[in-house]
């Protein structure tokens, strides 16, 4: 099923997972959708493996924390989540071939916590890994001495950004 994008969420410049230039990072892009969801989309690099062709498991969490976690800037903008537990199941390999398309989506929410649930899919529409976490909610400021100019936290549009994403 398509959806529209409706906002590209920042990158940064070191983060693991969405830090463009981090050499060995996910460089994920992260978009908003008309569903209320959120979709990082990224290709995994072969640094990135586990066996041969098959992505780390420890990846795909890292992936689905951060996705999960930042599904909440979907409503809330200025809040962050900080993982107080994850729970992740895996279903099938993940080849490091593929561009690969990680689903996030706030199913509670209170004034000082909130849970989600996440998965990762195949190119082919598979579930690979699911996920449940629960975060608590916290201003930047409150997490890390962080300078949005210093950190590069932007929205970063490249050539081919997507106006709908196919789920």
């Amino acid at each position: 099923m398509k959806y529209t994008v409706m906002k590209r969420q920042q990158n940064s410049k070191k983060c693991i997972v969405c830090g463009l230039e981090n050499d060995l990072g996910l460089k994920a892009s992260f978009y908003e959708l008309e569903n209320g969801e959120l979709v990082a989309i990224f290709k995994p690099l072969e640094e990135h493996q586990s066996y041969p062709e098959r992505l780390h498991g420890g990846i795909a969490g890292t992936i689905l924390d951060e996705t999960i976690g930042r599904a909440i800037m979907v409503k809330e903008e200025d809040i962050w989540g900080v993982t107080v537990e994850l729970n992740i199941k895996y279903r099938k390999p993940i080849p490091l071939t593929e561009e690969l398309r990680v689903i996030g989506r706030i199913t509670k929410n209170s004034s000082r916590l909130f849970e989600g649930t996440g998965e990762i899919f195949l190119k082919n529409g598979a579930v690979a890994v699911s996920a449940w976490g629960k975060y608590l909610k916290m201003p930047i400021d409150k997490i890390a001495n962080f300078n949005e100019d210093d950190q590069e936290w932007q929205v970063i549009f490249s050539e081919g950004e997507p106006n709908e994403i196919d789920i």
